[in-house]
């Protein structure tokens, strides 16, 4: 997907607020209010690492998965750097691979939310009760309607560094569900001057109601839909939620 091609150069430069070891703290509430301590993790669409590598720095058991090679190789050479033993895999979500099953799979930080279609999400979905153990949980992550209707919506965006700096622009189709993301960075390069690349992302907003009836299709059990980083419900006004599925079929076998 070369939409992802120049945004792998910038990404942790403009996420480097995201605070993601308490996201890994919520992750860990999670495991254990569902009575779960996984070793082995796939990831789907672990951009640059930053969630996967926390694991393994954890003693977990890592795979990871995305679309982006760039991604990809900027989370293994991370991976080298830290002397951390994690496999990252270049596939599509909608179409992967393992060699086994998994305690656990994870999607964050919207992923989801980039696949447009619902027949695609539910080849996702089937695809995580294929390859998780028996009680394992899937955990993943959605923007919802109402942080694209309301905060996103025909907003403009920026943020200036001393090295980079990005216009972010966002339009809202509502009869769609569609939130068209324009993005333009400039980077300084290393005669001084700014390179400047321009992307187009997309995401779409599903219903709490869709998701069940996807998650029930694929043959998962629903377990709990929460408001970011608490065990409150989710909410009309939640801007993110968070939701826990769980594998309840014999164990499939893999072939490969």
């Amino acid at each position: 997907m070369s939409a992802y091609e120049s945004f792998a150069s910038v990404y942790d430069l403009f996420m480097r607020d995201i605070n993601y070891d308490e996201w890994i703290k919520y992750i860990e509430k999670l495991w254990d209010n569902f009575n779960i301590n996984p070793k082995l993790v796939c990831e789907l669409g672990c951009g640059t690492g930053n969630i996967s590598l926390r694991l393994a720095k954890k003693g977990r058991d890592v795979i990871g998965i995305d679309i982006s090679e760039d991604m990809l190789s900027k989370a293994r050479q991370k991976a080298e750097n830290e002397k951390l033993d994690v496999l990252f895999l270049h596939q599509d979500m909608c179409d992967f691979e393992l060699y086994g099953t998994v305690d656990c799979i994870l999607c964050l930080c919207d992923s989801l939310n980039y696949i447009t279609e619902k027949d695609d999400i539910l080849t996702v979905f089937k695809l995580v009760n294929n390859y998780l153990h028996p009680n394992g949980v899937f955990i993943f992550d959605l923007n919802t309607e109402h942080k694209f209707k309301n905060i996103y919506s025909d907003n403009t965006f920026s943020e200036i560094t001393e090295d980079a700096a990005y216009i972010w622009e966002n339009y809202y189709d509502e009869d769609e569900q569609i939130n068209e993301y324009y993005l333009n960075f400039f980077v300084k390069n290393h005669k001084g001057s700014y390179d400047r690349m321009e992307e187009e992302h997309y995401e779409r907003a599903y219903s709490l109601d869709t998701i069940k009836a996807l998650i029930e299709q694929s043959g998962l059990k629903f377990e709990a839909a929460y408001d970011a980083f608490s065990f409150d419900s989710s909410r009309e006004d939640s801007e993110r939620i968070y939701v826990v599925a769980r594998e309840v079929q014999k164990e499939a076998t893999i072939n490969g």
